[in-house]
């Protein structure tokens, strides 16, 4: 599970993506923002079996009255490139936890927190309908690959309501798998584990994600995600997984979002 790059994406919004780069120009609707701020639950890493408190935050920006762009709460931070009839490709980042063995109470290797970056590609079939896929590069830490995909189903009034919920799959390469579920002999040695390779299937997980919105005014509303997913392949059969950690993955966080900006009355 994926440390929530949202954390950081007032800043990185502001900073980094084309629409908050643009030049102020008086021909266009001004500018809204929605601050989202609370708690959320995540595992830090991949098959483990305890829930971690971090904040949640998040920003999203529109123009007049055009209702916020639905993002999906387990996305990575986006920079689109190329946006086009529902069609979008883009640059993502986002950050993985780092499993330290005073957490595990055995003493597996330590994989340390990974920054992950690649691209994004994302359609609208239909209206409420979109699917989308993100591919990552660990570039520390695990160093390993890992593709996360996804189809949504997204209900929604405007900006006073929105739901989405949709199945995700996620694959990982060999790298990536022996960092969080191999057993090398080694480790097996010093903790009694069986040796285990974890060189199988590409599909380590599979389950879905919802994500809702609701405004009680013009200025205040909520911002809440829930996530399940089930290791599956290497994940699900690791030794390290079966004695210390879980083949569910749960991840949620509930905040208080406020709306502000010229014609937010």
């Amino acid at each position: 599970m994926m440390i929530r790059i949202l954390a950081l994406a007032p800043l990185l919004a502001l900073t980094l993506p084309a629409h908050a780069q643009e030049a102020q120009d008086d021909s266009k609707p001004p500018r809204r923002y929605r601050v989202s701020l609370g708690p959320q639950f995540t595992p830090s890493y991949p098959g483990e079996d305890k829930l971690r408190l971090s904040p949640l935050v998040d920003l999203a920006i529109s123009r007049g009255d055009k209702p916020f762009v639905f993002e999906a709460a387990d996305e990575s931070f986006e920079v689109p490139m190329l946006d086009d009839s529902g069609f979008q490709i883009g640059a993502v980042a986002n950050f993985q936890g780092a499993r330290r063995r005073e957490t595990t109470r055995i003493a597996v290797n330590e994989v340390g927190f990974t920054a992950e970056l690649g691209g994004y590609m994302q359609y609208w079939l239909a209206k409420p309908l979109r699917v989308r896929a993100e591919l990552r590069q660990g570039v520390n830490g695990h160093k390993g690959l890992i593709s996360d995909a996804g189809f949504d189903y997204v209900a929604r009034d405007g900006d006073k309501w929105l739901f989405a919920i949709g199945p995700r799959v996620t694959l990982t390469n060999n790298k990536y798998r022996e960092a969080y579920f191999g057993v090398t002999p080694v480790v097996a040695a010093r903790t009694g584990l069986s040796v285990y390779r974890a060189d199988g299937s590409w599909v380590q997980a599979y389950g879905a994600s919802a994500t809702t919105t609701f405004q009680f005014s013009e200025h205040w509303g909520v911002y809440a995600y829930a996530k399940y997913d089930r290791l599956t392949g290497d994940g699900a059969a690791s030794p390290i997984t079966r004695a210390i950690g879980s083949r569910n993955q749960l991840s949620g966080g509930a905040a208080l979002s406020f709306t502000f900006g010229k014609g937010v009355r």
